[in-house]
């Protein structure tokens, strides 16, 4: 069985030694090579993946907030000479003039208790005071070897606590996400792809119908001239061939655009053509709606964005009522310190010091707000809730139609080329019958307008089942060819 036109193009380029016939400055690309090339250099994988990178540091800045921070701060030094009010042993304001300067420097080692919400921290201090007066000039020193402090508030609300529930689901969203986009970069490459090789099919297509129909007007011309044809069949031939040639116009200009469009989708910059090379080796398997449903439920990030969307409103709702009723907060610190005219002596003997305080507020009369507040929390919360139930059923609705859809894209695409198949070989039988003179011209152009549909549409139901093949692998993120989940290397 002879092939359409087109596929006698491919076929003849497979099998010719590789580039044989491909024009110097020519690329030629696969489908696979397009889809590859858009998942590593396009504009939006770019975009994609500096996305990505963001929520990696944000990530890392989250896992920081858990570990000790080690800070050293210090001033050096802080000097002064103004006039300054000071109140005297009678109570009176008198103004002295002062000549000093201030020196310190704190080294500090605090970490967070994020299971309470609280903050422990121990610091070391040594501060220096040179006082410039002329019956003074003197220097002291301050010192604070050590001392321990903590910081817990009491029946409030634990931000950290609730850090470490969510803060891992984003992560692990935008992992799941960046996958996501590399199968919609793949299924817009499609489109990019299928617009030019369609372009390019037609431009092969229009090139043989100018030479074809060249011929035959020539044919046409030699009988009307032995009056074996009418000249309204003359005439007939005759705009058929300038159709074609104002169509084979029409086809270079798509190819052009098309071309054009699919490098800026690449992020190609040179002036090479590009010659694209037809994806009929179509990949066996089958797919079941249930395990479809089941690896989207295991890797789509959508699943990650039920759960982070249900903790975030009983956050919410947790945090209405914890910052709205009593409220407690214990500061306590303990430590040593001295003070003496040497560095040295600043250190020896030190004594100790100690600081507690107990914070507390009750809201008394607030006239509503308080239930308002948690009422808007938990009427918000019940939103999401059932929000998500209703977002799960569409999410498993939405899989089970498309795996359906698939199935009936593959059958359609094999009955398309078979359909290319047929409408090739009649026309070559009409063609024949033709220039025979068994039959008309209007029989010849049936044919012709019959074997070009065909062809374009075999093109198109190829279209549509790579697209349906990425947006199956995009809805579930899993390989079906493979039996495997899609795993994208880390930016």
């Amino acid at each position: 069985m002879k092939k359409s036109f087109p596929l006698l193009f491919i076929l003849t380029l497979l099998l010719q030694p590789a580039f044989a016939h491909t024009p110097p400055g020519t690329r030629l690309y696969t489908y696979k090579d397009v889809i590859e090339l858009a998942k590593k250099q396009s504009p939006k994988y770019r975009s994609s993946s500096v996305l990505l990178e963001n929520r990696q540091w944000q990530y890392k800045t989250y896992r920081s907030n858990f570990l000790p921070q080690l800070t050293l701060s210090g001033v050096v030094p802080e000097y002064n000479r103004t006039i300054e009010p000071l109140l005297n042993d009678s109570g009176s304001l008198v103004f002295i003039n002062t000549h000093n300067a201030n020196s310190s420097m704190q080294l500090s080692l605090g970490q967070e208790i994020w299971p309470t919400g609280g903050y422990i921290s121990v610091n070391s201090q040594l501060k220096r005071i040179d006082d410039f007066q002329a019956d003074a000039n003197s220097t002291r020193y301050s010192s604070v070897p050590a001392t321990v402090t903590l910081n817990q508030p009491l029946f409030g609300f634990n931000n950290r606590a609730w850090d470490r529930k969510i803060a891992p689901l984003r992560y692990e969203e935008a992992q799941r996400e960046f996958r996501e986009d590399m199968e919609e970069i793949a299924k817009e490459a499609t489109n990019h792809f299928f617009n030019l090789l369609l372009s390019q099919i037609g431009y092969q297509i229009a090139q043989k119908n100018v030479t074809n129909n060249d011929t035959l007007y020539k044919i046409a011309k030699s009988r009307y001239e032995a009056g074996s044809i009418p000249e309204n069949e003359l005439l007939q031939m005759e705009l058929t061939l300038l159709n074609s040639t104002h169509n084979l116009e029409q086809a270079a200009l798509d190819v052009e655009a098309n071309t054009l469009r699919l490098k800026v989708f690449l992020g190609i910059t040179d002036d090479d053509q590009i010659q694209l090379i037809l994806p009929d080796k179509i990949p066996m398997f089958e797919v079941s709606e249930e395990l479809a449903i089941e690896q989207a439920q295991k890797n789509r990030q959508r699943v990650i964005g039920f759960k982070r969307e249900l903790l975030e409103a009983e956050m919410r709702l947790a945090k209405a009522k914890g910052e709205t009723g009593f409220s407690a907060n214990l500061y306590a610190s303990f430590g040593l310190t001295q003070q003496a005219i040497d560095i040295q002596e600043a250190y020896n003997d030190p004594s100790q010091q100690q600081r507690i305080r107990m914070g507390f507020s009750i809201p008394v009369m607030d006239w509503g707000r308080t239930d308002a507040i948690i009422g808007t929390a938990q009427a918000n919360h019940t939103l999401v809730k059932s929000n998500i139930e209703l977002q799960k059923i569409n999410f498993e609705q939405e899989i089970y139609l498309h795996v359906k859809r698939f199935k009936i894209l593959r059958k359609q695409m094999e009955g398309a080329k078979r359909a290319d198949e047929i409408a090739e070989k009649r026309y070559l039988i009409t063609r024949k019958r033709y220039l025979d003179g068994k039959i008309g011209i209007l029989d010849l152009n049936i044919a012709t307008e019959e074997r070009d549909k065909a062809s374009r549409s075999y093109i198109s139901a190829l279209r549509n089942f790579w697209h349906a093949y990425y947006t199956l692998r995009g809805l579930t993120l899993y390989d079906f060819e493979n039996n495997m989940p899609i795993l994208v290397e880390e930016v």
